[in-house]
């Protein structure tokens, strides 16, 4: 009866490190999956940088392009207001000669 319990120890201690080493392959599966997750991930995230940098550097040619336009308004309006203060001097002028054409004429 002595020798009835060490191989029952064995069987146990057996199913013990065979219970390990199957679960040491699980993780190690889980593992490999967690790093190809990391590098898909990090692939990702180097894509999104990417798309954030050129929607910053496109964003920052908009900026330009919107004060450059502002600025050609804004120098469009003055034209405008100025053509249209001379081009009333101008009518006023002519309607001074020809009130004083008429006058001359009557």
């Amino acid at each position: 009866m002595t020798d009835a319990p060490f191989p029952n120890r064995l069987d146990r201690a057996e199913q013990i490190i065979l219970g390990l080493a199957e679960r040491q392959a699980e993780t190690q599966t889980q593992v490999d999956e967690l790093r190809q997750g990391m590098r898909e991930l990090s692939q990702e995230m180097r894509e999104l940088t990417s798309n954030v940098d050129r929607v910053l550097g496109r964003s920052a040619i908009l900026d330009d392009v919107l004060l450059e336009l502002r600025d050609s308004h804004e120098q469009h309006q003055r034209n405008f207001e100025e053509h249209q203060r001379t081009t009333n001097a101008a009518l006023q002028s002519l309607e001074s000669i020809l009130v004083q054409l008429i006058r001359n004429n009557s």
